[in-house]
C-alpha cells in the first residue's frame, strides 16, 4: 500500500510542478501536455484483456489522435493487473492545444476467443470481447470493422502544464457476460468513466478474517453454494447498510430504498514470501474528493450488472454484509478503513 501512495504522490507533484508560475514576460502557453491511463475495478474474472488501439480527442476545432501500439502491435491491457492505483498507460507526454476536449478511446473487439484480442479468460476458457459502441470521433476511428468505442461525452479541460487522466474501467457494472445465444462478453461503454488525477484520492484497508468467516456463514444460510467472491462497494455518503445494493441495468429500477454502488473493489490476498495467505486488502485507486460509505460482500459473482439482485433471491443472492460509514477522501492522499474499523491487522 506504501506504493500506491507513492504513485499518487508522485503523479500529483508532477503536476504541480507542471502548474507553476511563470515570468511575466514570457509568453502565455497555446499547449498542455495530455497522459492517459487506464485502472480497473474488476469483475469475477481471471483475466479482462483489451486490445486498445488509439486515443482520440476532439473539440469544435477538430481531432487529435494518439496511437498506442507498441512496435507495430496494438496495445494489450489485462484490466485485472491495473487494480487500485495501478496504472498502464496509454499516451505520455503528448502536445495538445488548450481548451475543451471529449474523448474516444478504440479496441479491438472480437465475438471469438482468441488471445491475440481482446478476450475474456475464465476457469472455462478464452472467450471473446467486443463492445456494443462504435461510430467515429470527429470524422476519426471507425475505419476497420472490428473496432470497438469507448465515447466519454462528458467534456473536459486541457489546461497549461501538465495533465493526467485515468479512464477507470468499472467492471462490475459494464462487463456483460455471455448470454442468450451469445458466447462472448460485452463491455458497455457505461463501464468507464474519465478522471483528472488531481480531483482524488485513494481508499485502501483490509478484510478480518472474522468479517470474511460471518459473511460466509450468513450465505450459507441462505442455502448459497460453497462459493465466494470477496468484494467492498463504495456508496454515498451516509448511505445505510440496508439500503446498499447491487448494480444493475439501467432500464431496471431500483426502490426508492435502495441505493446503487458508485464502485467496486475486488478483495485481493495477501501472501508472504513462501506464497502464504496472511490477509486479505483491497483498494480503491480513484476516488474523487468527497464522502462517503463502505459495503462488504462475499457473493459478488452473485452480482449480475443486467439484472436486480437481492438477498431474497433463491438461487443466487446477493447482500451486503458490513457497512462502514464516514469515510473522507481528499485530493492526493489515501485513506486507509479496514473492516471492521476495529480491526488491527497483522500483516
Amino acid at each position: 500500500m506504501r506504493h500506491n501512495k507513492t504513485i499518487i504522490a508522485i503523479t500529483l507533484a508532477s503536476l504541480l510542478a507542471g502548474c507553476g508560475g511563470s515570468d511575466s514576460s514570457s509568453p502565455e502557453p497555446t499547449t498542455g501536455t495530455f497522459s492517459l491511463g487506464v485502472s480497473d475495478n474488476p469483475a469475477d474474472a481471471d483475466v479482462v484483456n483489451i486490445a486498445f488501439k488509439q486515443v482520440v480527442l476532439k473539440n469544435s476545432e477538430g481531432s487529435l489522435s494518439f496511437d498506442v501500439s507498441e512496435g507495430g502491435e496494438l496495445k494489450h491491457v489485462d484490466l485485472l493487473t491495473v487494480q487500485g492505483a495501478e496504472v498502464a498507460t496509454l499516451a505520455s507526454g503528448e502536445s495538445v492545444p488548450l481548451g475543451e476536449y471529449q474523448m474516444c478511446i478504440y479496441m479491438q473487439k472480437n465475438e471469438e476467443g482468441a488471445s491475440g484480442s481482446s478476450y475474456v479468460e475464465t476457469a472455462d476458457g478464452i472467450e471473446g470481447l467486443t463492445t456494443n459502441s462504435n461510430g467515429s470521433c470527429g470524422g476519426v476511428g471507425a475505419e476497420d470493422e472490428d473496432t470497438g468505442r469507448l465515447f466519454f461525452n462528458k467534456s473536459f479541460t486541457i489546461a497549461a502544464g501538465t495533465n493526467t487522466f485515468v479512464a477507470e474501467f468499472n467492471l462490475a457494472k459494464g462487463l456483460q457476460a455471455p448470454h442468450g445465444s451469445h458466447d462472448y462478453w460485452t463491455l458497455k461503454p457505461t463501464s468507464v468513466q474519465l478522471v483528472n488525477i488531481s480531483d482524488v484520492g485513494a481508499i485502501t484497508g483490509q478484510i478480518s478474517p472474522e468479517t470474511m468467516a460471518s459473511c460466509e456463514s450468513a450465505a450459507v444460510e441462505l442455502g448459497l453454494p460453497d462459493e465466494y467472491s470477496p468484494a467492498v462497494y463504495l456508496y454515498p455518503t451516509m448511505t445505510a447498510l440496508a439500503n446498499m445494493a447491487d448494480f444493475r441495468g439501467d432500464e431496471v429500477p431500483y426502490l426508492l430504498t435502495e441505493v446503487a454502488p458508485i464502485s467496486s473493489a475486488r478483495v485481493n490476498e495477501i501472501t508472504d514470501e513462501s506464497e502464504a495467505v496472511i490477509g486479505h486488502e483491497y483498494e480503491f485507486g480513484f476516488v474523487v474528493a468527497g464522502d462517503y460509505s463502505l459495503g462488504y460482500t462475499c457473493v459478488a459473482q452473485n452480482d449480475d450488472p443486467e439484472t436486480a439482485n437481492t438477498p431474497e433471491d433463491v438461487t443466487d443472492a446477493f447482500f451486503i454484509h458490513l457497512d462502514e460509514q464516514g469515510l473522507e477522501v481528499t485530493e492526493g492522499a489515501t485513506t486507509e478503513r479496514h473492516f471492521p474499523e476495529t480491526f488491527v491487522p497483522t500483516s
